[in-house]
């Protein structure tokens, strides 16, 4: 039974690799990670369009096809592989969790691209890219969040909050004041046709002093 097991597991690694064979996996890889980028680029919504993920995530994809490659091909070379990875640690920061999400896929594409299964990485890949991208557009359809920042003397304040109360969905954010008597008012509102007028009558109360609506997202102003 036991040298049944190690026949097994050896015939695993005995398949030699060709160039032939490292050449295609790197190619599909290449493919399936210039697809990924595509729907990175075509649905990014963050603040700062990070220019070098999306060559990380084309060179992480070949890299782990050539790792997968050499670890199919032998187990001696398998089990150094493993030991060399295990003593690397990656420190770098991903501030958007969208782009973890994107990293892993990358990651699985050239997984099934080093194993040699270029059909199912392909497919695979343009099935998660379009359930990705129609969730996207479903979500894209929502309106947008923003922030209307009023500032205006004290003394006109009752016309403000009067001019508000034609906007049925806002949500007070902040509101201040200081010793010049100057307030400063912070809603979150949707934006919608109305929007525009609803600033146009509040920058013609007489004691405002500025209306501003400010698009955001994740709590950062932009």
């Amino acid at each position: 039974m036991i040298d049944t097991i190690k026949e097994l597991i050896l015939n695993q690694f005995a398949g030699p690799v060709t160039v032939g064979m490292i050449v295609t996996s790197l190619i599909v890889a290449f493919i399936c990670s210039l697809f990924i980028v595509i729907v990175y680029r075509k649905t990014f919504t963050g603040i700062v369009y990070n220019r070098t993920l999306p060559l990380t995530i084309i060179m992480l994809a070949m890299v782990v096809a050539m790792i997968i490659r050499t670890i199919n091909s032998n187990l001696s070379l398998s089990l150094g592989m493993v030991g060399a990875l295990s003593i690397v640690r990656f420190r770098t920061a991903i501030k958007e969790p969208l782009d973890t999400s994107f990293m892993f896929w990358a990651i699985t594409a050239g997984i099934m691209s080093g194993a040699g299964l270029y059909i199912i990485a392909i497919i695979s890949s343009l099935l998660l890219g379009v359930v990705y991208y129609v969730s996207y557009m479903i979500s894209a359809k929502a309106k947008s969040q923003y922030l209307l920042v009023v500032m205006y003397n004290a003394a006109c304040e009752e016309k403000v909050m009067e001019t508000l109360k034609s906007v049925t969905r806002k949500q007070l954010k902040s509101k201040s004041s200081n010793s010049q008597h100057v307030c400063e008012l912070t809603y979150e509102i949707e934006y919608s046709k109305g929007t525009d007028s609803l600033m146009a009558a509040l920058q013609n109360i007489e004691g405002v002093r500025n209306v501003n609506l400010v698009s955001y997202n994740n709590e950062i102003g932009l």
